[in-house]
């Protein structure tokens, strides 16, 4: 994978569409300060995704784009493309098989920035994705800027380990990782709510559970209703189906008349499509006529121009020969003057040649005078240049001596001193021993306290989890008191609601009468009416309507205003104490059974008797008198001659039974109630409880948390004065370790200094032997350079003359050749005049050739088209015939579609009428069919002679009964069924959530294994090649990678560095230079592990000098095997490495324009 061009267009100072080619290894950027070269770094990482207006060197994202110049306006929008060669297949995925890959960015005034796969549109995600795990990217150890170098070695452990994660290739298994955590995330938030989902569920279940058995007595109602309704529906339909086959009958009849009406419109149709073809035919004919008729006038034209052609070529021809003619002559006359020429050199280049062989022989003779005499000189000069070397080297021993003799005394003035320094100091530990046993002391009191209060905090939780769980005991109680309640209240209601239907209301005619004559404050007999238990539906078949009866004082004065009343009926009664005793049995009287009562019944009961039995009624049936009548317990009633029954109420309760209940459950609603307070009230002493207990437990937490810091605290203390007092005891015995070496140093240096004394007296004596052998060299060496100067002015005078001689034989020989080179070119020349002439005299012929059959040609064509003119007139009179046909047919067509259309309009308003009686008909179909009874089955059952009156009023009795059953939740089942499926169904995806989370955990773990021996087994590599490399660049030294933690997944990572000759030394103490340097070594050794297709950097050696810049450099070019470096410097150095250079000039100001420079064509073109 190769980075071949960069294409930037309106990007920072490029405003102008710029291409950088990056055809080498490694190409360097150079140009002065301020012309824009960082900007190509800055447009690299811009399209790879950068999103920090601040890592590109701005304050918003729009400054990257031309913000115009003194000259320029601002442009609207900025674009870089990046493009790869990915012929490797480096970048994997959908894009392996791609060769080449190109990557664009663009973004406009507005911010908004568009990415772009090979001229396709992407995500910004897609575009990092493609560079995750190469170690190319935004900000990757690949791109290094300006100051950058420093910030890399100087970054925190956290930072530094980003660097390695990319080149580890795990940064995508951290984002991976990032993901599942969001994931899980999100699972358990769902349980959360899935849980609480459920948690309602069960409550709404318990509830509709209640409500469906309710529904499900109301839907035994509704399906006898939905039986009378099917007949009814089915006695209508027989009705409708009747009149629509009448209507049918006479529609059919309209049909016929109309289907007759259209086989004239079809016949009439069929006769105009006849003429339309014919019509068309005849267009066709015509069309074609006129197309050959202008296909001719066309071959007439190319038949003319091609004549002319060929005319205007023969002139055009003639013209070319009497140029080649004139050229001809021409030649000739040069060639003569060049034979003459020729000759005159030839004679002179004779005369000249013996005198340049006689200067020629003198020059050598010179020449080897010259020779002797410079050996001679070379052999003193190297006599004098082998002592100067012994002399110049005794000089330096001297001074090396000398200066190790300064030395040396200086090193054991220090040594002593030191050695005398450390037997005077003693480190003093008594105040740390004693402060150490009273912080020991002091961790054991902190400790106890701390183990103390985690009992009573552990009593305190235990108490609070016990109080919250009567907390939740209490409430579960009180939600089923209420409940409870809740219940009775809803059964109070319905039989509130059933007492009411049974019962009815008199109406409106009633009412009005009732308060018009000041009646509603009445007493009514129901109300107070108590019955022995078991006889109270007796006294209601008796009573029926009559319970509604109005209490009056005197019947007789309300006679004169009944006919006030205007519908509806009212039943007032007097009460009255007397009672009839008369009996002709021991049967006792009904009025007996009823008891305590503050109504007087007014005589509504007399002649009425209570019989216990069927037995014992028949037989008293037959002794009643006029008016009397016997009834049993059941409702049954006999009279003398008559029997009346009615069907018991579907609740199996009466008004009187329904009453007693309703007093009752009243009061055990009142009673429920009351408990349900007292029972909320107990809840929230207990919640108050709870509340005391967790803020005693947040101040156990509190204080335990003070504790523990103390406790820290004294531990750190404690800690820091022991390491204190081990490093007191260390420095004592390196103290004495130290003044044993000390001594020895002493003793070794003193040897040293008297033997560099004896050394430099003997370096003394022999340099004064030295003065005298200078002296005699010197006299030698003098005298050979006179005579060297006196036989080089000889031989400069003789080699002037003959060089000056064979210059001018030289100028002859090529004139000579000149002359002989233009003689060959005139007869080459005058061959291919020869040539052109044959040439042209042949197109002549040629051109004049086919003029004569191309005119016979054209007077044929001529003689056809006044042919087909005649044709085409003929054609035309026969179409204006046919169009006078389909005319006058139209015309009777359209006759036909009047007659047509009132057929129509007759037939649309019967069928209007009949789908009348059809929407009519599907009504009741509806209705039949929303029964869910078909046709057959709704008389089942049914008498033949039932009509619709009859079956209205069964179903008027349906309704009434179904509207005494009160309020009912019909839903109820179908919600209890479709909440209990719902429920199956939470069920079933908490446990499937239960199980993606525990894949998921699983995938974590899976993903941190994989990056912990990842990242170790890169950090270990990593580090040996730092090893390595740091020792080639620095020439010497150490350097290492260090961990900041144990744990592999979050650990830092800490760069240390020993430049030859130092300490380890942290790299925040090393040079400008220096970091550099490290920069460059950690860089190269990631680069060995996992090598980045490309690498920039953007004045790395600034900060270095010429011989790191030559070390920098070396590295760099082995290296670009594996890696392509595009490098921004200003050293003539780096720059002598690059295989490219790329210059970055701004003539115009704020305009940056490239110059682009191959170093091996240069050096080629160089050398040629």
């Amino acid at each position: 994978m190769r980075l071949k061009a960069i294409k930037l267009a309106g990007f920072k100072s490029f405003v102008d569409p710029t291409t950088v080619s990056l055809p080498g290894k490694t190409c360097a950027v150079v140009g002065p300060n301020g012309c824009g070269k960082s900007n190509i770094i800055d447009a690299v990482r811009w399209v790879m995704g950068e999103s920090s207006a601040r890592q590109l060197r701005g304050e918003a994202l729009t400054d990257v784009i031309f913000n115009g110049s003194s000259a320029r306006q601002p442009t609207a929008m900025a674009s870089v493309e990046l493009l790869f060669d990915n012929s490797d297949g480096r970048i994997g995925g959908a894009y392996a098989s791609y060769g080449e890959i190109a990557i664009r960015r663009e973004v406009a005034r507005d911010a908004q920035s568009n990415y772009y796969l090979n001229g396709n549109r992407c995500r910004r995600r897609d575009v990092m994705d493609i560079f995750l795990g190469t170690g190319f990217g935004p900000r990757s150890y690949s791109i290094i800027e300006q100051g950058m170098i420093s910030q890399m070695v100087e970054a925190k452990p956290e930072e530094l380990r980003n660097y390695l994660e990319e080149a580890a290739g795990i940064s995508k298994y951290r984002e991976r990782r990032r993901e599942t955590e969001n994931r899980i995330k999100h699972t358990v938030e769902n349980l959360d709510r899935l849980n609480d989902i459920r948690d309602e569920l069960d409550r709404q279940l318990a509830h509709l559970k209640r409500q469906s058995r309710n529904a499900e007595k109301y839907r035994k109602f509704k399906e006898e209703e939905r039986g009378n309704s099917a007949a009814l529906y089915t006695i209508k339909l027989k009705a409708l189906e009747t009149d629509l086959a009448e209507r049918e009958k006479t529609l059919s009849q309209l049909d016929l008349q109309n289907e007759s009406n259209r086989t004239e419109l079809q016949r009439l149709d069929t006769a105009l499509e006849k003429g339309r073809a014919e019509q068309s035919r005849t267009t066709d004919k015509f069309n074609d006529t006129q197309g050959k008729y202008y296909k001719l006038g066309t071959d007439i034209a190319r038949l003319e121009e091609g004549m002319q052609f060929n005319r205007e070529r023969i002139v055009q021809l003639g013209q070319d020969r009497k140029g080649v003619v004139l050229r001809q002559t021409e030649a000739l006359t040069q060639l003569e003057m060049d034979e003459v020429e020729i000759q005159s050199l030839q004679e002179r280049v004779s005369a000249k040649k013996p005198e340049l062989e006689a200067a020629e022989v003198e020059f050598e003779r010179v020449s080897s005078e010259l020779t002797t005499n410079e050996s001679l000189v070379t052999e003193l000069q190297r006599l004098w240049d082998e002592f100067s070397v012994r002399a110049n080297t005794n000089d330096a021993e001297i001074h090396v001596q000398e200066s190790r003799v300064e030395h040396l005394d200086q090193v054991l003035l220090r040594l002593r001193a030191r050695r005398d320094e450390l037997g005077t100091h003693d480190p003093i530990t008594g105040s740390t021993t004693s402060s150490l046993s009273d912080l020991a002391e002091q961790v054991e009191q902190v400790q106890a306290m701390i183990n103390a209060l985690a009992a009573d905090f552990e009593a305190c939780i235990e108490a609070l989890r016990l109080a919250r769980d009567e907390v939740a005991e209490r409430e579960r109680s009180l939600e089923e008191a209420r409940n409870s309640v809740q219940s009775m209240r809803h059964e109070l209601a319905s039989l509130s609601a059933l007492q009411q239907a049974a019962l009815g209301t008199e109406g409106t005619e009633t009412d009005a009468w009732i308060d018009g004559h000041g009646l509603s404050e009445a007493f009514r007999l129901r109300d107070g009416l108590k019955v022995t238990s078991g006889w109270e539906r007796a006294v209601e078949a008796v009573l029926g309507n009559d319970l509604m009866a109005v209490s009056v004082d005197d019947i007789t004065t309300f006679t004169d205003k009944v006919t006030d009343l205007k519908g509806g009926e009212v039943t007032l009664y007097q009460a009255s104490s007397d009672v009839d005793d008369r009996s002709i049995s021991t049967l006792r009287p009904l009025a007996a059974y009823v008891e305590d009562t503050d109504a007087t019944l007014g005589g509504l009961l007399d002649g009425i008797l209570a019989a216990e039995s069927m037995e014992e009624a028949l037989l008293a049936r037959s002794g009643l008198q006029p008016g009397e009548s016997v009834i049993l317990a059941n409702g049954v009633w006999f009279g003398r001659d008559w029997l009346r029954f009615r069907q018991a109420d579907k609740s199996g309760q009466g008004v009187i039974e329904r009453s007693h209940a309703l007093e009752v459950l009243e009061r055990d609603v009142e009673d429920a109630e009351a408990g349900l307070a007292e029972r909320q009230e107990d809840l929230t002493l207990m919640k108050n409880q709870v509340q005391a207990l967790e803020t005693e437990r947040d101040g156990l937490q509190t204080r335990q948390a003070e504790l523990s810091n103390k406790l820290s605290s004294v531990k750190t203390d404690h800690g820091v004065n022991r390491v204190r007092e081990e490093e007191a005891a260390a420095r004592r015995t390196l103290n004495k370790k130290e003044q044993r070496e000390l001594e020895g140093q002493i003793k070794q240096e003193s040897e040293k200094l008297e033997e560099s004394r004896a050394k430099l007296v003997g370096l003394v004596d022999e340099a004064d032997r030295q003065r005298e052998e200078r002296d005699e060299l010197t006299s030698s060496r003098d005298l050979g350079i006179e005579q060297l100067e006196s036989a080089r002015v000889a031989s400069h005078s003789v080699r002037e003359n003959y060089h000056a001689l064979k210059l001018e034989y030289q100028s002859l020989e090529s004139s000579l050749q000149a002359s002989e080179t233009a003689r060959r070119r005139l007869l080459t020349q005058l061959e291919e005049l020869d040539q052109r002439l044959q040439d042209i005299d042949k197109s002549l012929a040629d051109n004049e050739r086919p003029l004569p059959a191309l005119k016979n040609q054209l007077e044929s064509v001529l003689s056809e088209r006044k042919n087909v003119d005649r044709e085409l007139s003929s054609v035309r009179d026969r179409l204006e015939v046919i169009d006078v046909e389909i005319a006058m047919q139209q015309a009777q067509r359209q006759d036909a579609d009047v007659r047509i259309e009132e057929t129509r309009r007759q037939l649309d308003d019967l069928r209007v009428d009949r789908e009348s009686v059809v929407v009519k008909l599907a009504n009741v179909r509806q209705q039949l069919d929303q029964t869910g009874i078909t046709v057959e089955d709704a008389l089942v059952g049914v008498a033949p002679d039932v009509t619709e009156e009859e079956l209205v009023t069964a179903l008027d009795l349906i309704g009434r009964r179904v509207d005494r059953l009160g309020a009912i939740n019909l839903a109820a089942i179908d919600e209890f069924e479709e909440q209990s499926e719902r429920k199956q169904y939470l069920d079933t995806q908490h446990a499937d959530l239960e199980e993606a989370l525990d894949t998921l955990k699983s995938a974590i773990k899976r993903i941190d294994r994989e990056t912990r021996s990842r990242f170790k087994e890169t950090f270990d590599e990593v580090n040996g090649h730092l090893k390595i490399i740091f020792p080639k660049v620095f020439g010497g030294g150490h350097a290492q990678l260090e961990l900041t933690g144990e744990d592999l997944l979050d650990t830092g990572i800490k760069l240390m560095a020993r430049p030859p000759g130092k300490r380890n030394a942290n790299v925040h103490l090393l040079s400008g230079g220096e970091k550099a340097m490290t920069a460059v070594a950690l860089v190269f050794a990631i680069f060995h592990l996992n090598p980045s297709p490309v690498c920039l950097l953007d004045e790395v050696d600034a900060p270095l000098d010429d011989a790191n810049v030559v070390r920098f450099a070396d590295l760099i070019e082995e290296m670009s095997s594996e890696v392509q470096f595009v490098v921004i410097t200003h050293n003539k150095l780096t720059m002598e490495m690059a295989d490219h250079l790329l210059g970055v000039t701004m003539n115009e100001p704020g305009v940056s324009r490239l110059v682009s420079v191959d170093v091996e064509q240069a050096a080629e073109m160089a050398v040629g």
